[in-house]
């Protein structure tokens, strides 16, 4: 029986023994991990870091304004083997060029007979600065009843217009008289034409004249044109049949097709009005003081 509970009491303790024991063990081993964590060398960490904050600094600092490798100047060759040249007409240089326009080529049906008439302009120049030509006149029964050309001078002074300079000469009708002439030419909108010109001829006699076209686009080829024209004398001029102040007015409406854009063959009407002293000479020579017309022509330029 005593032998039992020494048995249990031995039992007894020896559980807070082997811990006690556990513990003596494991102090050792703990101090020297210790130690060998705080021997450690962390500069490979500190390192990192360091390096992480550099390229941040460097990402703030400001890109050169230098190539690590020098491009060379452009020269005239580099520039020659990628730019090809353009005509003359395209980039506004000293080139010649042409330019002839038959606005008005028409068979009329007159009140005294069937009449030709003929509207023609051209140049030659470039773009800046151009020698002008005008034509225009009407013969009716195979008379010529108006004929006049004029030689003209015209300078750029904006994109859309010319001012213009140059002499007229009127064949008919009476005796042939010359004029000295300026104006202006251009667009007001697009596809509107205006053409004013001033006169100053022999004995003091000054006229003007201004004229206007628009081309209003129906269809890709179909062409509806309004066209007017005034004609203003700053005297009397009996031999001409010419009054002072409103002379003459033409207004017209033509239709075209265009079987190209070079060439269009067209018909439409005209309407012809003389104004006071202009209205009486004509009615002392037995002529009409206003005229409706038929007209059927071609139009073409090159």
């Amino acid at each position: 029986m005593r032998t039992l509970m020494l048995s249990r009491t031995l039992n007894s303790h020896r559980l807070p023994m082997l811990l006690l024991a556990a513990g003596l063990i494991a102090t050792p081993w703990t101090s020297s991990m210790a130690a060998g964590m705080e021997g450690m060398d962390h500069g490979s960490h500190e390192m990192h870091m360091d390096a992480s904050d550099s390229e941040d600094a460097t990402s703030t600092q400001t890109a050169p304004t230098q190539s690590r490798t020098p491009i060379p100047p452009i020269t005239d060759a580099d520039r020659a083997a990628v730019y090809t040249s353009h005509a003359g007409h395209q980039v506004h240089d000293s080139a010649i060029n042409s330019y002839f326009l038959a606005d008005k080529l028409e068979w009329q049906d007159a009140n005294d007979g069937s009449a030709l008439a003929w509207d023609l302009s051209g140049w030659i120049g470039g773009d800046i600065d151009r020698l002008l030509l005008r034509s225009e006149g009407e013969r009716t029964n195979g008379k010529t009843e108006e004929a006049e050309i004029q030689a003209l001078w015209g300078h750029s002074i904006s994109p859309w217009w010319d001012v213009v300079a140059g002499a007229r000469q009127d064949f008919k009708p009476g005796a042939p008289q010359t004029w000295a002439a300026f104006g202006l030419q251009g667009q007001a909108i697009s596809d509107l034409d205006i053409e004013a010109t001033a006169f100053i001829g022999e004995a003091g006699q000054t006229a003007a004249r201004l004229e206007a076209d628009y081309d209003l686009q129906l269809t890709s080829n179909v062409v509806l044109q309004p066209t007017a024209e005034l004609n203003f004398y700053g005297k009397n001029d009996p031999q001409r049949g010419n009054g002072s102040g409103l002379s003459t007015s033409e207004f017209g409406l033509r239709l075209r097709y265009e079987i190209t854009p070079q060439f269009a063959p067209y018909v439409g009407v005209s309407w012809d009005r003389s104004y006071g002293k202009t209205a009486d000479y004509a009615r002392e020579d037995d002529e009409d003081t206003q005229d409706a017309r038929l007209v059927v022509g071609v139009r073409m330029w090159f």
